[in-house]
């Protein structure tokens, strides 16, 4: 079963930040889309801090509204001047979003809002305290089973994020042979969460060949 993540609920002052999506014309929350400014060569240029100088092009979160957004010419029509916008705006928004989220990781394991390692992991999971589980795409099937398998009966169940293999979860964590990652449930989790949801309209969280294997994804803030 592919994985999905779940949608928060707003509160009043995320309800306050809509925009409109230069695609469909639907009014959405800043969370669900993706903000692109004009750059100094006349490129659409993605801005998923959402801080970028210059007036917002707003696109829903997904690959193929990205898509349409550049084959269409409809940044240009939006910023009301001569923008382009390269056809694979979409693969370089999904790759900003792997960047923004090992370098989330990061900071959450400064922060001591990240655990690793099988019996950790297994422990926050089980205590509850795990609000993400992020494994290696190229660990071993048997302990990645065992802690899916442990991920589904717990309560809250944790989401779950396969995207990054174990040398860039090493890479981002300053650690070696990363398999098993826990992302303890709080505002560090919450915030982290929303590049995970855009990041799903773009690319499955998880493998083919693990969507045999079900589990819980979603978690509610």
């Amino acid at each position: 079963m592919e994985t999905s993540a779940a949608r928060p609920h707003p509160t009043l002052a995320a309800a306050s930040r809509e925009r409109r999506d230069i695609v469909s014309g639907e009014v959405m929350e800043e969370a669900r889309l993706i903000r692109f400014v004009t750059g100094p060569d006349g490129q659409a240029v993605p801005d998923l801090a959402r801080k970028l100088p210059g007036r917002g092009m707003w696109v829903a979160a997904d690959r193929a509204s990205v898509t349409a957004a550049a084959k269409k010419g409809l940044f240009a029509r939006a910023a009301k001047a001569k923008v382009a916008a390269p056809p694979d705006l979409a693969d370089q928004v999904e790759a900003l979003l792997r960047v923004r989220l090992l370098s989330g990781l990061g900071l959450a394991r400064r922060a001591g809002d990240l655990t690793s390692g099988f019996e950790k992991v297994s422990s926050a999971i089980s205590s509850g305290k795990a609000a993400w589980l992020i494994e290696a795409t190229d660990g071993a099937a048997d302990g990645r089973r065992k802690i899916m398998a442990l991920a589904r009966k717990a309560s809250p169940a944790p989401g779950v994020v396969g995207v990054f293999g174990a040398a860039e979860l090493g890479l981002a964590l300053g650690l070696e042979n990363v398999i098993h990652t826990a992302f303890l449930a709080g505002r560090a989790a919450e915030r982290w969460a929303e590049d995970v949801r855009r990041l799903a309209g773009f690319s499955p969280l998880l493998p083919e060949d693990w969507r045999e294997e079900p589990v819980e994804a979603k978690r509610e803030p």
